[in-house]
């Protein structure tokens, strides 16, 4: 199983960022924490890279039902969106949500899981349009 999906877009950064935002909320997620990659790099370690944005993105009513079942599932949310600058245009990447089923071990998760990449899909297309 691949741990990520992965979503090219021909849209300038910024745009990748706002539409990714957008999207995620209409799919009842929220943004809770964001690293700025290249800032921390360039101020933490003088390193330039490109425009890297690792958002932390949850969907309260699934991680209620996933801490409920599995208090240790914690380690694993907020589900990460990066949204990245890759030549012309930017790359969003999220976390498949079955890999929380598979790391944990716990098949009553997957109800969760399901619904969560159902909706990281449907926030996935949505940034094309």
């Amino acid at each position: 199983m691949e741990y990520r999906r992965t979503l090219d877009l021909a849209l300038p950064f910024a745009e990748a960022v706002t539409r990714t935002r957008e999207a995620l909320a209409e799919q009842g997620f929220g943004v809770l924490t964001e690293i700025d990659v290249k800032a921390t790099l360039r101020q933490k370690r003088g390193v330039e890279m490109e425009p890297y944005l690792i958002l932390g993105a949850c969907a309260p009513d699934l991680a209620q039902q996933a801490l409920e079942i599995e208090r240790g599932v914690g380690v694993l949310l907020p589900c990460n969106v990066v949204v990245s600058q890759t030549g012309d245009g930017s790359t969003v990447q999220v976390m498949h949500p079955q890999t929380m089923v598979s790391m944990t071990g716990r098949p009553e998760l997957q109800p969760m899981a399901d619904e969560a990449g159902r909706r990281l899909d449907a926030a996935l297309a949505a940034p094309r349009r």
